[in-house]
């Protein structure tokens, strides 16, 4: 198992915590290995319903670590999460900030509970990069699409309390409170019949999957044209070198 990510079993529940807070949870191969497999224990464990996916107390998760690139796997793509094929519920709990691969790992999942403190936002506009793992397509699947462009073109993020109201949040509880409310919300999934909850959620995602396969195509596209840029580079060095970038449109 990985040391980044832990796992607790509560019922039918399978809680999985992200820990590299120290890092800000940023995610790289040994995470996302971990994730990966916590999320297969998740699909082949007939005694395990549901999942709770939940980070450290002042970040849920701020994305790629960029020192280390996003990390594939075979059955979750990237994150272990962002591609899986799954027919059991996963709900996120997030306390502090989800920005930009944290933010897909969000949007990765069926429901959302949320600290009064958390943040959603897909900032990679800001370094001249666009989201490759699902965002700039699941992101106006889940918000309102000016809310979605908002985000997209300005790379600000929103709060909880407004992600709620717009839809994008379940539930909305006090900081430090996510995982309870989460497990909670998982038990009351738990009170249904799993078949019939497997096959709502095998429904939903066949009803998706014409809009996923195209999102996919046109990220790819969008990617090819973002790393050609010599504003990448410099929206790149400017993260490292912790300062304002210089734009020059090319």
């Amino acid at each position: 198992m990985s040391d980044t990510v832990h796992t607790e079993i509560r019922g039918r529940t399978l809680v999985i915590r992200l820990d590299r807070e120290a890092k800000r949870n940023a995610i790289d191969e040994e995470m996302a290995l971990g994730i990966d497999d916590a999320l297969n224990r998740l699909a082949d464990d007939p005694d395990l319903w549901v999942a709770v996916l939940t980070g450290a107390p002042s970040v849920f998760s701020a994305g790629t670590d960029m020192r280390a690139g996003i990390h594939t796997t075979e059955r979750g793509g990237q994150y272990g999460v962002i591609r899986r094929e799954r027919i059991k519920p996963l709900i996120a709990a997030v306390e502090g900030a989800a920005l930009g691969g944290g933010f897909e790992v969000v949007l990765a999942c069926d429901l959302v509970v949320a600290g009064r403190s958390a943040t959603f936002g897909l900032p990679e506009v800001k370094r001249s990069l666009v989201p490759i793992c699902g965002g700039v397509f699941r992101a106006p699947r889940a918000l309102p699409r000016n809310v979605a462009r908002e985000l997209l073109l300005t790379g600000d993020s929103i709060d909880a309390v407004r992600a709620e109201r717009l839809g994008l949040v379940n539930v909305v509880c006090g900081d430090g409170e996510a995982v309870e409310e989460a497990v909670a919300l998982a038990e009351r999934i738990c009170r249904s019949g799993p078949v019939a909850v497997r096959e709502t959620m095998r429904f939903l995602a066949e009803i998706d999957r014409p809009g996923e396969r195209l999102g996919w195509h046109e990220t790819v596209h969008s990617e090819q044209v973002v790393r050609s840029a010599a504003d990448t580079v410099e929206g790149v060095n400017a993260f490292f070198e912790r300062r304002e970038p210089n734009w020059t449109g090319r």
